[in-house]
This record gives C-alpha cells, sequence and structure tokens, in this order.
C-alpha cells in the first residue's frame, strides 16, 4: 500500500524585529516649588523620528530608573507639541528650545548618547520640568499687547496697510511667549522687573499695527518705566535662541527710536 506525502510547506521566515537603539534621559527633579531637585537617569528606546516629548512619554509609562529603582512620572508642560503653543520649552543640553521639536537623531544620534533636561532657571518650578511662566502675561497686560476695538459690533474696514508692514508684524506675531529670550538673558532675573525681549517686540508689533497704534503712547510709558528697556544690557542672547528667529534685536532698536520721539515731543508738548 503506498502512500502519498503532501508537499512540505516552504519554510518562513521570521519577521525581522526592528530593536530601536537606547539614549539616556538624564531628568532633573523636584517635587514642588522650594522643594531640593536632585537627578534621574533613564534608559529609553527611540525609534527613529522620536523627539523628546516621546522620550518622556515613554518614562510616564516605564518610570524606572538605571538603577531599578520605581520613581513618579516626571512632569512637564506641553500642548500643541508642534512649536506653537511655547508651553514645553526646558533646557536641554544645557541651551533652552522647544522639547516638541528637539529630535533625538538629531541631539543624541548614536547608541546610548545622554539627553540632559532641566527645567527654565528663570521662573520658579512648580514640580519637575514645569515652570511657572505668569510673569510672562502680566508683562503683556503691563503693555497692552493687544488691539483696542470698541464693542463687538461691525466696525466696518479698517485702514490699509502695506505687504511690507504686514509681512514685518507677521515675524513678530509668531512669537510664542516660550520664555526662550528670557532665559537665555542676563539682565531677566527672579528679582528685577525688566520686562525681556518678547516684551519689546509684543509693543512694536501693536504700535505699527494701524489700530492698535491708539495706545502707542501708553506703551512706551511702560517701557520707559523701572524694568523697561533701558534695563536692555543688548547681549543679543534673545534673537540667537529664539525658536521661531524672530529679529528682536532690530525691535529692540526700533523701539529704542520710537522711545527718544517720544519722550521728546513729551518734553515740549507734553503727553
Amino acid at each position: 500500500m503506498s502512500s502519498t506525502h503532501a508537499p512540505e510547506a516552504p519554510a518562513r521566515s521570521k519577521p525581522s524585529v526592528h530593536t530601536s537603539r537606547k539614549v539616556r534621559i538624564r531628568i532633573k527633579r523636584q517635587d514642588g516649588p522650594g522643594k531640593p531637585s536632585r537627578w534621574e537617569d533613564f534608559d529609553v528606546p527611540v525609534p527613529a523620528g522620536a523627539n523628546v516629548i516621546s522620550c518622556l512619554q515613554w518614562i510616564c509609562a516605564n518610570p524606572k530608573t538605571i538603577e531599578g529603582k520605581t520613581t513618579q512620572p516626571p512632569v512637564w508642560d506641553s500642548g500643541c507639541l508642534e512649536e506653537v503653543c511655547g508651553a514645553c520649552t526646558m533646557v536641554i543640553n544645557g541651551k533652552v528650545r522647544q522639547s516638541c521639536s528637539c529630535l533625538i537623531d538629531e541631539y543624541a544620534p548614536n547608541d546610548g548618547d545622554v539627553i540632559t533636561l532641566e527645567p527654565m532657571t528663570k521662573f520658579p518650578v512648580v514640580r519637575d520640568l514645569w515652570v511657572d511662566r505668569s510673569r510672562m502675561f502680566e508683562q503683556l497686560k503691563r503693555i497692552q499687547a493687544w488691539v483696542p476695538i470698541d464693542g463687538t459690533y461691525d466696525l466696518g474696514s479698517g485702514p490699509r496697510s502695506t505687504p511690507e508692514k504686514q509681512a514685518m508684524r507677521y515675524r513678530i506675531s509668531e512669537c510664542m511667549t516660550c520664555g526662550c529670550c528670557l532665559e537665555a538673558c542676563p539682565q531677566y532675573l527672579e528679582d528685577n522687573e525688566f520686562v525681556g525681549a518678547n516684551a519689546v517686540g509684543q509693543v512694536r508689533l501693536f504700535n505699527e499695527h494701524e489700530v492698535g497704534a491708539s495706545l502707542a503712547g501708553d506703551r512706551l510709558d511702560a517701557l520707559m518705566g523701572p524694568g523697561g528697556l533701558n534695563d536692555c544690557g543688548n547681549a543679543q542672547n534673545c534673537v540667537k535662541v529664539c525658536p521661531k528667529h524672530i529679529p528682536l534685536t532690530e525691535a529692540i532698536a526700533a523701539i529704542g527710536r520710537a522711545m527718544t520721539i517720544h519722550s521728546i515731543k513729551r518734553f515740549f508738548v507734553g503727553r
């Protein structure tokens, strides 16, 4: 009796498993305002295209240090994750920048590379990498960084603007109030009133606006007081670290000229 055998199926090759390389994320931790700080290290697998935020998210899901100690998930601030909201600013490898646009392949291209994360030093620490940036928003109130309108009804067509002026204002309008310029500024300190480069830029933005210019004098008066433009040391660190490449030094120079003209007018004709 003969027997038949079914043909053997071809051997299937095992699917290749992509093994991510690992980087070491070193985080400066602080449990709350005024609490002592400490360092914790985490080995994180990073696929291609990963950024600092995705590494922090992995650590939150796997909060175990390189010593094998289970710890609290790290805390940070973020919103849009596309470099628009400005919330995720932190000091990465000693340089202030947005963490959402910080790609691991660029900052730590090799297996085992180390990335150090610290909170900004010019703002009070809430916890870990999260800082309180409310001082920046209070400064925007001080300089009246808005366009005044009378009511919500139709006001008709506004004054016309030139394309050149629109282009200039647009560059300044990209400011995210992220705090990078203030972190890098040697004059912006916790115990002074200096408004910083971002506020000066917003003064130029709204003073150059055809409707916003109605408050131009008040804004310049605010910058002539304590903590105003005279406190700027012209270090120009602000323009070097701005993630949006806003021409902050140009804005500072333009507002300085406007303040000179404004003060001369006040001297001869008053307010």
